[in-house]
């Protein structure tokens, strides 16, 4: 499969940005293909773990029914949303992946998986206060994981014209500063 190329390549995040994206925020809204063709997105929390994406959920319902269906994904992580009212716009950056879903079967893939979501989101508890609370909900939930086969990122015009402008300003303001040194 070949994915589309984003058309406005100024507003592209890198690797790095996006991977920085993923890591550190906590949520994002995972689409899938739903019932009778209609796309079914909705918003969980997620781990990312350098190679994959992994969330929790009930073991029935309409995400897992979507997902045996047609195991293609995206999932979009918004990192920024900074409202502009008088430009009429935001200021975002934003993630999207294309992927394949998968539900764990093995129990070590299954508590390796819950582990990282759960280091995630209360790094600091004790390991015997993690291992009870994974052992008291077990048993009811479900581990997905998503392979990331296409990744993107984009940032709005207005922050590559402000980075663009800032890094202007910066070797403006450096060479200014090697003059004023040299006098």
């Amino acid at each position: 499969m070949t994915f589309r190329e984003m058309r406005r390549k100024r507003q592209l995040l890198t690797e790095a940005d996006c991977i920085e994206i993923l890591r550190k925020n906590t949520s994002g809204v995972l689409a899938v293909s739903g019932d009778g063709g209609y796309p079914y997105a909705v918003p969980l929390s997620y781990v990312y773990d350098g190679n994959a994406l992994y969330f929790h959920c009930a073991k029935s319902g309409h995400k897992l029914d979507a997902i045996k269906s047609s195991d293609k994904v995206s999932f979009c992580v918004v990192d920024q949303d900074f409202v502009v009212p008088q430009e009429y716009t935001t200021y975002f950056r934003s993630v999207i992946i294309f992927g394949r879903a998968s539900i764990l079967e093995h129990d070590g893939e299954i508590r390796n998986a819950i582990e990282k979501l759960a280091m995630k989101y209360y790094l600091n508890d004790s390991k015997a206060n993690r291992d009870f609370a994974i052992e008291r909900e077990y048993k009811a939930m479900c581990m997905v994981k998503i392979q990331i086969e296409h990744m993107t990122g984009k940032k709005a015009i207005e922050l590559v014209k402000a980075h663009t402008q800032k890094g202007w300003l910066d070797k403006e303001s450096n060479k200014q500063e090697s003059e004023r040194s040299e006098i």
